[in-house]
């Protein structure tokens, strides 16, 4: 089988992004099958193709993947137009390879939602077997979050939801409430598979240690700072602990995004010498990073749709270290947190909580050894890499099957 796998945010660990896709694919050709991989140009991502473009695009083997990469510049600093009009170029050069090219299946996993249109476009011109993958629920996540509030732009992305939807054969989710907004929208259960991102727990070996004695304390996240994080909640939090001398506890963030010069302006205006800002680093370096940390921010902004509508790789990668995660919204991720001991969840919108939870944790480091423990046994229990793998790769050969 030859899977035309579609992700414009495709990366290796080499880049500052999720890597799923690359790790999926990889496995699939060790099942015998073929992954031709279109994409575009990130700054947090690495394709592993490093050689000029030519006709607007580039391509080699990576890691026995065939990425074709065009030349369409991405940052989560762009304006929602410029970042509109890279999708939508992505989505004309990717329904053009797929009319044009030989393949088997069409694969797509968003974001952004422009992602299903060469899968369409592949079903309805050429009855190719479609696979749509859901990241996040579009229009409805940027629609809660007042990102879209232009009628008509809501009225074609919901359109293209639909279609996306029941035009594949099949869908993957990857959290319960993007299950749940996929059957909403008519798909029947037996259609949708929930698969959610994994734990890298080979590449991130050992399982971190913690000492007694540590002067500093660090607590760290990792990942876009955006409308969508709400890492001002970090900030007022950081603002608690050294009203309460807590000059031991560092916070450290790690990543890039339109709302960092801001956070950066506001910590240095406040005084907040306990928040530190570093730039995107690839997966393996911020292996290391997480092993010299001590706890796992888990953080978004207090909108309901996140609840149950998210799949962070952030969190995966803080369970894989063996980090105790602290949460600052309800959902299954604050529920498997709690049931499984390795951290805590705080309520929203709450300084005072937030900051009782980092001092609770950081001042008992028995404690986070357990939590830690508890967080590496989930990643093996439940979300190891290889596991959710069989699971994806079951789901694809199916569908190919099935067709």
């Amino acid at each position: 089988m030859h899977l035309l796998y579609y992700h414009q945010h495709f990366s290796t660990p080499d880049g500052a992004t999720g890597t799923r896709s690359y790790e999926m694919a990889r496995r699939l050709i060790l099942r015998n099958h073929k992954v031709t991989m279109i994409c575009g140009s990130s700054e947090m991502g690495h394709t592993g193709l490093d050689g000029p473009y030519l006709n607007g695009r580039r391509e080699g083997m990576v890691d026995g993947i065939h990425v074709v990469e065009f030349h369409l510049p991405y940052s989560n600093k762009d304006g929602f137009v410029k970042r509109s009009i890279t999708f939508l170029r992505f989505a004309a050069k990717s329904i053009l390879w797929a009319l044009r090219h030989p393949y088997d299946l069409v694969f797509s996993t968003s974001t952004p939602l422009t992602a299903g249109l060469p899968g369409i476009f592949a079903k309805l011109f050429r009855r190719k077997p479609f696979i749509f993958e859901v990241r996040d629920l579009w229009p409805e996540l940027p629609q809660k979050m007042g990102v879209i509030q232009n009628r008509w732009v809501l009225v074609m992305l919901n359109i293209l939801e639909w279609l996306s939807y029941h035009t594949a054969n099949t869908c993957i989710g990857l959290s319960p409430g993007i299950v749940q907004g996929i059957h909403r929208r008519g798909i029947p259960s037996c259609k949708i598979a929930m698969i959610p991102n994994g734990c890298d727990v080979e590449l991130f070996g050992s399982i971190k240690t913690y000492q007694d004695h540590a002067d500093i304390r660090t607590a760290v996240f990792t990942g876009a700072h955006g409308i969508a994080n709400g890492l001002d909640a970090v900030l007022d939090a950081a603002a608690v602990l050294k009203k309460r001398g807590r000059t031991d506890i560092r916070i450290v963030f790690i990543g890039d995004g339109k709302l960092k010069p801001a956070l950066e302006s506001r910590a240095l205006q406040e005084k907040l010498d306990n928040c530190l800002f570093d730039q995107p680093i690839s997966k393996i370096q911020l292996i290391q990073r997480l092993k010299n940390s001590d706890v796992g921010l888990m953080i978004l902004a207090n909108v309901p749709a996140f609840y149950y509508g998210t799949s962070p790789n952030k969190f995966f990668d803080y369970i894989a270290c063996g980090l105790p995660v602290i949460n600052n919204y309800p959902g299954w991720l604050a529920d498997l947190i709690t049931d499984h001991h390795c951290g805590c969840a705080v309520v929203p919108d709450c300084p005072e909580a937030f900051a009782d939870a980092l001092i609770a944790l950081l001042d008992h480091p028995e404690q986070l050894e357990i939590m830690g423990k508890n967080s590496r046994a989930l990643a093996e229990s439940q979300f190891e890499r290889d596991l959710l793998a069989e699971q994806w790769i079951q789901w694809v050969e199916k569908t190919y099957a099935e067709r």
